[in-house]
């Protein structure tokens, strides 16, 4: 019987922590299903999803907690199989002048219409020509079906006029 592994990592970056984390899911038999990883201002963090037999399980789990020893901030949570099923899901990309608290309002505005966010990238540079602070956000969305993606852009737009929100069907 499988198992099935959410682990959750940060360290500061340097070559082969990815090298680390995956020797150790590999001699423990586990399988790297899928993961999301980055470098932020100086530290690598990242998630992953394994799955590994029952057997291996806990002894998987605890070379992973060992990492702690290296100055690895780490935890390991039971998951779920992948989910294949059909997700309505959209591709959200919004650019606007950048501020405080940017980020929570778009999140509100989501939220308040029972969207729900299954990956949100976003980043800070400056625009190319002006040299503003420029917000950019690109983001898998789930939309009810009780929602029109029109309201969805509305809600968005009218956070700022200086807004550009683009929904597309994924």
């Amino acid at each position: 019987m499988s198992s099935f592994l959410i682990i959750s990592v940060m360290a500061d970056d340097r070559p082969g922590l990815v090298e680390t984390l995956s020797s150790i899911v590999k001699d423990h038999q586990g399988n790297w299903l899928e993961s999301r990883m980055s470098h932020l201002a100086g530290k690598f963090a990242g998630i992953v999803h394994v799955q590994v037999a029952e057997s291996h399980k806990a002894p998987l789990t605890e070379a992973l907690i060992e990492l702690r020893n290296q100055n690895w901030m780490i935890t390991v949570e039971s998951g779920q199989a992948a989910s294949n099923e059909n997700r309505p899901c959209a591709a959200l990309n919004i650019v606007g002048n950048d501020r405080p608290g940017i980020v929570k309002d778009v999140a509100k505005a989501l939220a308040a219409l029972g969207v729900n966010v299954l990956e949100l990238n976003t980043q800070f540079e400056s625009a190319a020509m002006s040299a503003e602070p420029l917000f950019k956000t690109q983001a898998s969305i789930q939309i009810p079906d009780n929602v029109d993606l029109d309201d969805v852009r509305d809600a968005l737009e009218d956070l700022s006029n200086d807004l550009m929100v683009e929904i597309s069907e994924a």
